[in-house]
């Protein structure tokens, strides 16, 4: 009988909910924010739709590498960025950059053992590193942003000079588009916040890009020094930790000073506990999992900031 009872209250729930689908992410005295959704590959994009997010905060461009036997060409990128951006017919979709390292190992990239492979040859190491994969990924992003709003992030970056290099790439890239006759659209460019040195020099880094999207997962492990994947660390780690939420304003008020705006990723953006927070320090975006964007909706519009 209890279960059967809550079973209905999940109902309940789940049809109030719905309710909520085409209202606007707004709180209850005005403000607005953009709240979008984390996808793996295309076929998230249903959920995306069905589910009404404002956009796509973060697609994880590396399951086109960790489904592949061997690197994906240039038109198997392309097809598959131009399905999304097509499918959100407008909306904003942003493509994170290969990220592959650390916990996501993939045979054919070759890569050497490492003992400490967070803090190792992963993410935009790897593209840097590797510039011809990086080029053929770049290449195919701009021919699919000629079909929707594609912006583009880059992942664990820790340096203004990593991010200049980034832009004299993207510079050759282009060049080979219009050489080949090929259009494109300028896009956004971001990089994703995930450590403490990105933070602390943020304001630097805002110069240099549109938009900040925060990684609270690796950000938190690398603040304090707890490796999220050590189930024996899990009463330790701490992701509403004071120096993290400390760190989060500091990148929303380096980002806003010079004209970026600012976004969370990660898991945290989804913690309903910290939606009111978040909307306190002046985050312009949250992006979460598809199946969260209507009860993060409507945490949103149940809050008024005007009530200290």
């Amino acid at each position: 009988k209890k279960m059967q009872e809550k079973k209905e209250e999940d109902i309940k729930a789940r049809e109030l909910l719905q309710e909520l689908k085409g209202k606007e992410d707004v709180t209850v005295d005005g403000k607005h924010i953009k709240l979008y959704a984390n996808i793996g590959g295309v076929k998230d994009v249903a959920s995306v739709l069905a589910n009404d997010a404002a956009g796509i905060g973060l697609f994880r461009s590396e399951f086109l590498y960790l489904e592949a036997d061997n690197y994906p060409n240039e038109e198997a990128q392309f097809q598959a960025y131009k399905t999304v951006a097509e499918n959100m017919a407008g909306k904003k979709v942003i493509i994170r950059t290969l990220d592959i390292g650390a916990d996501k190992q993939i045979d054919y990239f070759d890569m050497a053992h490492e003992e400490n492979p967070a803090m190792g040859y992963r993410a935009i190491r790897i593209c840097l590193d590797r510039p011809e994969v990086f080029k053929t990924q770049l290449r195919a992003l701009y021919r699919a942003s000629y079909y929707g709003t594609i912006a583009i992030m880059f992942p664990m970056i820790i340096s203004v000079n990593e991010v200049k290099k980034i832009k004299e790439i993207i510079a050759e890239v282009k060049a080979g588009l219009d050489a080949d006759g090929i259009p494109y659209k300028d896009v956004e460019l971001g990089i994703m916040i995930e450590t403490p040195a990105a933070v602390m020099i943020s304001d630097l880094l805002a110069k240099e890009v549109d938009f900040f999207s925060i990684g609270t997962n690796d950000l938190t492990q690398y603040t304090l020094a707890i490796d999220r994947q050590n189930p024996k660390l899990d009463n330790i780690y701490d992701s509403h930790h004071e120096a993290v939420l400390r760190m989060l304003k500091m990148v929303v008020d380096n980002g806003h000073k010079e004209g970026c705006w600012v976004g969370i990723c990660g898991e945290l953006g989804a913690d309903e506990t910290l939606t009111e927070t978040f909307l306190r320090m002046g985050f312009d975006e949250l992006s979460v999992s598809p199946s969260m964007i209507l009860r993060i909706r409507d945490k949103i519009r149940n809050t008024d900031l005007s009530v200290k």
